[in-house]
Order: structure tokens, then C-alpha cells, then sequence
């Protein structure tokens, strides 16, 4: 392996000062002549010189790093969030750390612990469980020394950068829309036990079914975790219900209902009707294509890299909470009744 070269050598080469070199390969402002700028930069490209960041940051104060906490980096929305967050923070000069909690809030607080001893210049959360039985989480955040911006889930007791969907809407959205197509039993599979997010979807779900003069049956109401085999286990009463329908709260959670279908030999949407909640690149799998409440990650992504980038540039400006609007895409999954 070749030794990385310095700018001590590309200094010697050229006859300038490293502080010199330093100037024209950063880009800043100096009183070096065209002829010597374009020496310096073709020594610097013909070595192969690479800049140490970790020099550069104790300039700078900045390490050029960002960190980002999911709760679930198997879910594919979560997945496909952490790829568009790298891309937009690699086009801003940003390295993204990608860390993953398991959803259990004792690992958010060692995560947030072990990136800002990392040095991050900030940090994206996405909290595993939002409605923590302690404190520990918030008066963490509270005392952050770098800034942070939650995304996608939020606790509403903090004061802090936040962007997210309208979980309320898209829950409302695909009850609303089994309704249109004239189903009343309709089942909900939704993790409203330990996520704001889930009780948002939840009482779109109940909204919409109450406008429609549809009496809620709560016994149609699953509790499930955001993983396929929580939702395999609750799919179980489901399947036994005298349901039509089914809302699943995110496809992780239709992976599992489909799952427990398959073994029954039951089909989607022969049997029974279904809306997921991300429309994530999983429905490419299932024929038929998976009618589902999309949020669209590039547009999450965009704005939570805006608010950090301004965050950044202006750490004392006034904490801003965007909501954004879900769509509902309809494919195949649903017959009407």
C-alpha cells in the first residue's frame, strides 16, 4: 500500500509553504498566483493526495459527520429512509453514520451516547418507542450538545427540529377508502401500545369509521409490534374475526397478516381486502400489488437534511415542526363488497 502523501510533500515539491498549499486546495481566499494554484492542484491530483478530515476538524470544529438512530434498519421503510438520508448528506459533504436500536429506548440513549463521543456534527432520530415509562430519553435529548432532528417519529414534549407525515391522515385515508368500497367489518393491526405514531394511524382509523356511522368494534383492533412475526401472532384473532377487511398500519405489519393467509390458504383479495401503510418496495413480491398509504421517503429525507443543514449554519434559529401530507395509492389488494 502506498504512503498517503502530505501537504509538508506537496509543499516541498511546488517550493510554497504547506500553509499556502493548505489555502488553494481548500478554496480559500489568498494572494497565490494562477501558475502556482494550478502546480499545487496538479501535484495534489498526480500523488493522489486526500485531505485528513480529522486535521481539518480541529480547525473547523466540524467533523463533517452526521449520525442517524432507527429503530429497525430490517424495515424497509426504515432501510430505504437511511439511504436517501446518506445520499442527501453525502451531496451536503457529509459522512452519515447509520445505527440501529432494536426499537428498545435504553439503546437510543447509548446510541446518542456513543455517536456524539464519535463527534457527529449532529443527529437524525427516529425514536424506538415514543411513549417512554421514564425520562431518561427526553432529559437526554434535552441536554444534547449537538443539534438533532426527529424524523418520522416524534415526542411532542420536546422542542426541537421535527418532520414527519400525518399519521392521523393516512390512517383515515385507508379506512376511508375500504369504506368507499363497502366494507364495514374492517380490522386494524397497529402498534398503538408503545408508538405515538400507531395511536395517530389508530384514531384515523376510528375517525373515519365513526363518520361513516360505523360503530367502532374494538375487538377488531389488533395490537402488534412493527415486526413480521408480532404481526404473524396477532394476525391469528384476526383471521378468526368475522372481518372483510383489514387495515395493516405498516407493511411489516401486512407481511405477517400475509404470512398466516398463505398458511390458510387464503388469499388477498379473494378472502379478504387489505391497505398497508408505506408502500414500500416489498409489494413488488405479492400478486396482487398491495393497495397502501404511501409516504414518500425522498420527500421525508429533503426536509429533514434542510432543517439540519439549517440547524447548522444557524444553531440559535426557532426549532421548526413540519407535517407532511400521505398519499394513498390504490393497486389490487381491495374487492369491493
Amino acid at each position: 500500500m502506498a504512503n498517503k502523501v502530505t501537504l509538508k510533500q506537496i509543499a516541498r515539491e511546488v517550493g510554497l509553504s504547506p500553509a499556502s498549499v493548505s489555502l488553494v486546495l481548500n478554496n480559500r481566499p489568498c494572494r497565490i498566483s494562477e501558475k502556482n494554484r494550478r502546480r499545487i492542484r496538479e501535484v495534489a491530483a498526480r500523488e493522489h493526495y486526500i485531505p485528513n478530515q480529522i486535521a481539518r476538524s480541529l480547525v473547523t470544529q466540524r467533523s463533517k459527520t452526521l449520525g442517524l438512530i432507527v429503530p429497525n434498519i430490517e424495515s424497509r421503510f426504515f432501510s430505504s429512509l437511511a439511504k436517501n438520508l446518506e445520499q442527501r448528506c453525502r451531496a451536503e459533504g457529509y459522512a452519515l453514520f447509520i445505527t440501529n436500536s432494536d426499537g428498545l429506548p435504553e439503546n437510543d440513549l447509548d446510541l446518542l451516547s456513543l455517536l456524539v463521543t464519535r463527534g457527529v456534527d449532529g443527529l437524525f432520530l427516529v425514536v424506538g418507542d415514543e411513549v417512554p415509562d421514564d425520562r431518561a430519553l427526553i432529559d437526554e435529548l434535552s441536554g444534547l450538545p449537538v443539534p438533532y432532528v426527529m424524523v418520522d417519529r416524534v415526542v411532542d414534549e420536546l422542542s426541537c427540529d421535527k418532520v414527519m407525515f400525518d399519521h392521523e391522515l393516512g390512517g383515515y385515508m385507508a379506512t376511508r377508502y375500504l369504506l368507499q368500497m363497502g366494507h364495514r367489518r374492517i380490522a386494524c393491526m397497529v402498534n398503538a401500545a408503545k408508538t405515538i405514531t400507531g395511536r395517530k394511524r389508530l384514531v384515523g382509523y376510528l375517525r373515519a369509521l365513526r363518520e361513516a356511522g360505523v360503530e367502532p368494534d374494538l375487538s377488531l383492533v389488533a395490537e402488534t409490534e412493527y415486526y413480521i412475526s408480532s404481526a404473524y401472532e396477532a394476525a391469528a384473532d384476526v383471521l378468526a374475526s368475522d372481518a372483510t377487511a383489514v387495515f395493516a398500519s405498516s407493511d411489516n405489519i401486512a407481511l405477517g397478516l400475509l404470512k398466516r393467509m398463505h398458511e390458510q390458504g387464503r388469499r388477498i383479495p379473494r378472502d379478504y381486502s387489505l391497505v398497508s401503510y408505506d408502500n414500500s418496495a416489498a409489494d413488488a413480491l405479492f400478486e396482487p400489488s398491495l393497495t397502501s398509504i404511501e409516504q414518500n421517503v425522498a420527500e421525508l429525507s429533503h426536509h429533514a437534511v434542510g432543517l439540519m443543514m439549517r440547524r447548522l449554519d444557524n444553531p440559535a434559529a426557532d426549532p421548526v415542526e413540519r407535517v407532511l401530507k400521505p398519499h394513498l395509492v390504490i393497486k389490487e389488494s381491495v374487492a369491493a363488497l
